[in-house]
């Protein structure tokens, strides 16, 4: 095993969705015969039944493969504007031997069940090497950091946001509990970060994690796609702006536009049913959504009764809600431009404050 290099991969984000986040790999090279094997945990099929279903309700399966070309792994992201960074690691003969075995018996059981905070593609090689260590590692505290889920995903998604509005809509409650070391490292360049400043302690013997450092892919230019041209905040505005409108029509003509109020209820409503789905989601950190208070499917059964112009509890409800929600704010961080929907639906309870 002497003549083996094992090290932890880390390549930087680039623009696809799947990849904002970076991505971790084991790779295995043997010096001696010149042959390549990178341990990839993070493979997953868009084509497989129910994919995008299956992912938000937290039920993917991902799986691991081992590729033996590394000039195309490493082409790919050269392709993609990606770095491609190495961590040589500090293992003994022995200690490479156990993971030469650990990493074949995952590769007869490849799959498992994939969890975006606690079970990805950073953690799993972060395990498995932890585990064929003779010793054990003690990592260096990041004095003063302890960032939220929601803050480090904000961080990798600053440049997208819509992946980001999506992102905030989904995630609850928990995602805004402040996270430690161990957790952070579900972000491979966080793993990276202390791995780095990680050693190897047995029997009052210390030595470093990382032997030393090898860039395989210097980072490049990105290609920029274009997305949607208004932010999800310019759209929250917009649905303002025009909410305002209405009731000042409404209000100098001293009518109500039911139209207007069963198009926000149908939207607020559908929106309302993917998070009460989400409750169910084996994602932990979106099961307790405070949002679902104004993204209410509730208001789905009261449609019939206002284009009826029947009297109906459901404007009190909302305001009830409402009021709620904005407390709310206090303990979650919202999807940008939500206070807004819910200044919109406070408009509507006071245009129909004095129905009898």
């Amino acid at each position: 095993m002497n003549d083996v290099e094992v090290g932890l991969l880390t390549c930087s984000p680039h623009h696809e969705v799947f990849s904002l986040y970076g991505h971790s790999a084991i790779h295995w090279h043997d010096l001696r015969t010149g042959r390549h094997f990178v341990f990839n945990y993070g493979v997953f099929d868009f084509k497989s039944p129910h994919f995008v279903w299956r992912f938000v309700m937290g039920e993917t399966d991902y799986r691991l493969e081992c590729y033996q070309n590394f000039q195309a792994w490493c082409k790919y992201y050269k392709d993609w504007g990606s770095k491609v960074e190495e961590q040589i690691l500090d293992l003994t003969p022995s200690e490479k031997q156990r993971l030469e075995v650990a990493l074949g018996e995952n590769l007869r059981n490849p799959v498992y069940r994939y969890n975006f905070f606690y079970d990805n593609c950073s953690t799993r090689p972060r395990d498995i090497i932890e585990r064929c260590l003779e010793g054990k590692v003690k990592y260096t505290p990041r004095d003063g950091y302890s960032p939220t889920y929601r803050e480090m995903i904000h961080e990798c998604t600053k440049e997208h946001p819509w992946a980001a509005f999506g992102n905030d809509l989904l995630l609850g409650i928990r995602a805004d509990m402040k996270t430690d070391m161990r957790q952070q490292e579900f972000l491979p360049q966080n793993l990276s970060y202390d791995f780095d400043n990680a050693t190897i302690e047995r029997n009052g013997e210390i030595r470093p994690l990382v032997l030393r450092h090898a860039t395989h892919i210097p980072p490049g230019n990105q290609p920029l796609e274009g997305g949607f041209p208004l932010s999800p905040l310019a759209c929250t505005l917009i649905l303002l702006l025009i909410s305002i409108a209405i009731f000042v029509l409404e209000c100098l003509k001293k009518s109500i536009w039911i139209w207007w109020d069963a198009l926000l209820m149908l939207t607020t409503g559908l929106a309302g049913c993917i998070l009460a789905l989400m409750i169910f989601s084996e994602h932990p950190a979106t099961s307790i959504n405070l949002q679902i208070l104004i993204l209410n499917p509730l208001s789905l059964f009261f449609i019939p009764h206002v284009i009826r112009r029947k009297k109906t509890p459901w404007f009190k409800i909302s305001l009830c809600l409402v009021i709620l929600f904005l407390m709310g704010s206090f303990w979650q961080d919202y999807a940008e431009g939500m206070e807004i929907v819910a200044l919109c639906l406070l408009l509507r309870y006071w245009i129909h404050r004095n129905e009898k």
